[in-house]
């Protein structure tokens, strides 16, 4: 019996690499955006393989390629966070400074 590659498993790996370079290398949107596209696909590949009877191979390429976009997107929504407290505080210091009258 020939097993064939189970579908959307490589797609969920590449994407979940992917969320994870374009957020540390590029910008936080893009590695969030490339996160949810890898957990769908993971996710559709695990349905696949559990309604098959085994004649798929690459499971371990769908868990991983789950388990990146979640560190991707982990890692996006923390940038996320810096990103709001950093003008936050820029923010915060123009306010304050408006309200003390010496701008």
């Amino acid at each position: 019996m020939h097993q064939q590659s189970l579908p959307g498993s490589s797609e969920a790996l590449t994407y979940g690499i992917l969320s994870i370079a374009l957020t540390l290398f590029c910008c936080g949107p893009f590695g969030a955006i490339f996160s949810f596209l890898g957990l769908s696909s993971a996710k559709k590949a695990h349905r696949i393989y559990a309604e098959s009877t085994g004649e798929y191979t690459g499971y371990e390429n769908s868990k991983t390629g789950k388990i990146l976009s979640y560190i991707g997107l982990a890692i996006a929504a923390i940038y996320l966070l810096f990103f709001l407290l950093y003008f936050g505080v820029i923010i915060a210091f123009i306010v304050a400074v408006a309200a003390d009258g010496n701008f």
